[in-house]
């Protein structure tokens, strides 16, 4: 069964690079020519640990492909995964653009039966839109063809995307005719022989479930953080309470860590999305919009308990931050909470000194020299007055406090992963302060 993932960013690339490890016959299509010359040659363009050997070994194999043209491609296809961005336009609708350019570019060049999957994240009722397209390029072209399409919406988490994928928690389609099912059944037979679910439904609510998913995932994030500012308020411990609340059958304990707020491409997106679908409908999503609202506040969280450290004299002071990127193991700035940090900082005239282990250059391409980029974790803090955890990657899990409080000018350490020991650090002489913490 050959396959073609239409997008190579986390969406196509992971999952087209996926299906070629279980044997299925994939190319990976995108009109960005200077991406595509890229993966020819072997290189990555995003950081997903594991997916650069993945995409080589593969492509030795002749399993996986890349190409520019979609159109040369169609012929030998029997499955197109429709996976572009749907990024958010500035009222908070999905931009579906790329979609659209796919499903007329499918409906010109297709000559026999096509099983098209929209594996991007999209409002409910684009599905339909796309076959809707396809059949009016067929009638402008004179000739009928036999196709479907189906929703397949993908869940992975970036840095465990290839885990994600390679073990799902579960496989959601939508599908509307048999033959959709029996092909889809047959291209993750790999995954469901092990034991992995797949579950089947109307097109509809294979839809919304991806975005309900998230939407969910983000109202936790918010909810913990907006429970952390009340705990310092009243002498409570919110890793205490998440323990209390997690050990519910009923909660559990995923997504209530408190910190910083969400970012990345998916989940701020989604929450738009979201809300902009409500309001076409007439349906307010009041909850998502206090979910955005507090995510966005919660941002500034380590901003303002250094504002009220240094009792609002900021300007000249120095201040360190460790971890850039949204979450560990990925490269992914978008919506990332150190840019709010960092462009506060900047605007209160503050020296700001930075270090990741992969983000640097996206940084850096976002505010050039205003920034002193470290080459570690130690070289960073050196005359800081101040040291914001932001992104908890490993490398910074357990650090050399002597070291650190050597180098450092002033004494605090403002934790926004709650992955220090408080207690600890103020015994050593270090001024800590979490999030939610007592």
């Amino acid at each position: 069964m050959k396959t073609i993932f239409v997008g190579t960013g986390y969406v196509g690339l992971v999952s087209g690079t996926c299906f070629s490890e279980v044997g299925v016959e994939v190319c990976c299509v995108d009109i960005d020519k200077e991406k595509i010359d890229r993966l020819n040659r072997g290189e990555i363009p995003i950081y997903e640990p594991g997916l650069d050997q993945l995409v080589l070994q593969n492509s030795a194999l002749g399993r996986l492909r890349f190409s520019c043209s979609l159109v040369d491609e169609l012929p030998a296809a029997d499955i197109i995964f429709c996976a572009p961005g749907t990024p958010s336009m500035d009222d908070g609708s999905a931009d579906l653009s790329a979609v659209w350019s796919i499903a007329q570019e499918v409906g010109q060049n297709m000559t026999s039966y096509k099983l098209v999957i929209i594996k991007s994240t999209v409002p409910v009722g684009t599905v339909l839109q796309v076959k809707k397209m396809i059949a009016e390029e067929l009638q402008k072209r004179g000739v009928e063809i036999p196709f479907d399409v189906a929703s397949n919406p993908e869940f992975l988490r970036e840095g465990n995307a290839i885990h994600d994928f390679m073990h799902p928690d579960r496989i959601v389609v939508g599908i509307e005719s048999e033959q959709a099912r029996q092909w889809i059944e047959e291209l993750y037979k790999p995954f469901t022989l092990q034991g992995y679910p797949i579950m089947f439904m109307d097109i509809a609510s294979a839809e919304m479930t991806k975005y309900a998913a998230n939407a969910m995932l983000a109202t936790r994030i918010s909810f913990m953080n907006e429970i952390a500012r009340l705990c310092e308020e009243v002498g409570a411990d919110i890793h205490r309470v998440r323990e209390g609340i997690g050990s519910d059958p009923r909660i559990g304990p995923s997504f209530l860590l408190a910190g910083t707020g969400y970012g990345g491409f998916c989940f701020p997106k989604d929450v738009k999305a979201l809300i902009y679908s409500g309001k076409e409908r007439s349906v307010s999503m009041r909850i998502l919009q206090a979910t955005e609202e507090v995510n966005e506040r919660q941002k500034l969280i380590l901003f303002e308990k250094l504002t009220k450290y240094y009792k609002d004299q900021l300007q000249g002071k120095t201040v360190a931050l460790w971890g850039l990127s949204f979450k560990p193991e990925t490269d992914d700035l978008r919506e990332a909470p150190s840019l709010t940090i960092i462009k506060a900082l900047l605007e209160a005239k503050v020296d700001v000194r930075v270090y990741d282990p992969v983000a640097m250059s996206g940084v850096q391409a976002i505010f050039g020299d205003s920034l002193l980029y470290g080459t570690d974790m130690y070289d960073t803090v050196k005359g800081a007055d101040a040291l914001l955890l932001v992104t908890e990657w490993k490398t910074f899990a357990a650090p050399d406090w002597r070291e650190v409080k050597r180098l450092m000018k002033g004494r605090l350490v403002l934790d926004g992963r709650n992955i220090y020991n408080g207690d600890s650090l103020r015994e050593s002489g270090m001024d800590y302060l979490g999030i939610g913490r007592r």
